[in-house]
C-alpha cells in the first residue's frame, strides 16, 4: 500500500512517499481503508523528535493520527463493527500510521462516523476532539456558569474548544487575531483579546479554567488570569510528574518530567490554582459522546483546507506555519 514514512527524525526532513505492506491485523483490530486524513501539529513534532521520550517510535514508520474510513476486515475478537462500516479514530500510539491507504486500529479506539458530515471533516475531529474533551469534561470538569479561557481560538483545538465549552454553559474568552474574530465569534466565543494588539493577562481576571497550547510564556501568564482553585491545563507541556506515573514512565523519564515542570507547579501552588499536562489518549466511547454532539448540531467540524493524498508534505507545512483556521486535512480516497 502507499503511505507517508518517516525514515529519520529531524525538523528538514519531509516524508517519503512509497509502498509499505498492510499493516498485520491483531485479534481486536479493525483494518480500516483510510478515505480522509487529519494532520495535526503533534505529527510534525513526532518526526522532529520531539517526543521521543514520551513516544520512542523506531524508524522507519508511517505517521498520521487520525482517520475516516471503511472496515475492511475485522479480527476474531471484534464485536461491535463489520466489513463496510464508515467509521473514524484517533489511532492508538504505537499503532499509528494514517498517512497511508489502510490502518490497523483497536476495537476500542473506533466509532461510527457522525452521519451528517463527511469523511473530510471526520477525519479532522479525533484527536482535537478527545483532546479537548479529556480537558474540559475529565480534567477540569467544566460546568455551567464558569469562565474558561481558550488559547489560539481559530486553530484546530480551539475551534473545538469553545464550541464544547458553550454547549456545556461556560463563559468562554480566547485569543485570535483581527481576521479571525468573526470567526470565534461565531463559534461562540464571549470575549476576544486580540493577541497582536492586546495582552490578555491585562483583561482577564478570575478565570476558572485555562486551556495553554502556546509557550511556556504564555502558560506563566496564564497562572495570573486564575482565580484562586482554578486549574491550568496544558497541552503543550511541560509534562509533569502525574503524566509520568500515568504512563508509567522509567525511572530517568519520571525525573526528568519532574524537574521540566518543576518551575510551573511551583509558580501554581504559590497562587493557589493547579497546573496538569494533557496527553490524549484514544478512547472510542469518548468519540461516540462527540458523535452525538455533532449530529445534534451542537459542534461543527472546522476544516481549513483540504490536500490530495500526494501533497501530504505540504500539508504537513501548512498546519507548520500556525495559519490553519481549524483542521487541516488530507484527502486519501
Amino acid at each position: 500500500m502507499k503511505a507517508f514514512i518517516v525514515d529519520h527524525y529531524g525538523k528538514k526532513g519531509s516524508l517519503r512517499a512509497g509502498e509499505v505492506p498492510e499493516p498485520e491485523l491483531r485479534d481486536d483490530e479493525v483494518l480500516v481503508q483510510v478515505h480522509a486524513a487529519g494532520v495535526n501539529l503533534l505529527d510534525s513534532k513526532i518526526r522532529n523528535g520531539e517526543f521521543k521520550l514520551i513516544l520512542p517510535y523506531r524508524t522507519p514508520f508511517v505517521l498520521g493520527h487520525d482517520v475516516a474510513g471503511v472496515v475492511t476486515r475485522v479480527g476474531p475478537r471484534v464485536k461491535q463493527f463489520k466489513p463496510g462500516d464508515e467509521v473514524y479514530s484517533r489511532a492508538d500510539d504505537f499503532r499509528i500510521g494514517t498517512f497511508a491507504e489502510f490502518v490497523a486500529v483497536k476495537e476500542g479506539s473506533l466509532a461510527i462516523k457522525p452521519k451528517n458530515i463527511t469523511m473530510e471533516e471526520a477525519a479532522a475531529i479525533p484527536l482535537v476532539g478527545l483532546t479537548v474533551w479529556q480537558a474540559l469534561v475529565e480534567k477540569a470538569k467544566l460546568r455551567k456558569g464558569q469562565k474558561v479561557f481558550i488559547q489560539a481560538g481559530s486553530g484546530g483545538v480551539g475551534t473545538f474548544a469553545i464550541q464544547l465549552a458553550k454547549h456545556l454553559g461556560a463563559t468562554v474568552a480566547t485569543t485570535t487575531s483581527a481576521g479571525n474574530v468573526a470567526l470565534v465569534k461565531n463559534l461562540g466565543a464571549d470575549v476576544i483579546v486580540d493577541y497582536k494588539k492586546d495582552d490578555f493577562e491585562k483583561i482577564l481576571r478570575d478565570y476558572d479554567v485555562v486551556l495553554n497550547s502556546q509557550d511556556g510564556k504564555t502558560l506563566e501568564k496564564s497562572l495570573r488570569v486564575l482565580k484562586p482553585g482554578g486549574k491550568l491545563i496544558s497541552i503543550s507541556g511541560p509534562p509533569d510528574p502525574a503524566f509520568a506515573e500515568e504512563i508509567n514512565a522509567p525511572w530517568f523519564v519520571k525525573q526528568v518530567m519532574r524537574i521540566l515542570s518543576f518551575g510551573i507547579r511551583k509558580k501554581a501552588k504559590r497562587r493557589n490554582v493547579s497546573f496538569s499536562f494533557l496527553f490524549m489518549k484514544a478512547s472510542g466511547s469518548q468519540l461516540r459522546q462527540i458523535t452525538a454532539l455533532i449530529e445534534s448540531g451542537a459542534i461543527r467540524p472546522v476544516v481549513d483546507k483540504v490536500f490530495p493524498f500526494a501533497s501530504t508534505n505540504d500539508a504537513m507545512a501548512y498546519v507548520e506555519s500556525g495559519r490553519a483556521k481549524g483542521k487541516v486535512v488530507i484527502k486519501v480516497r
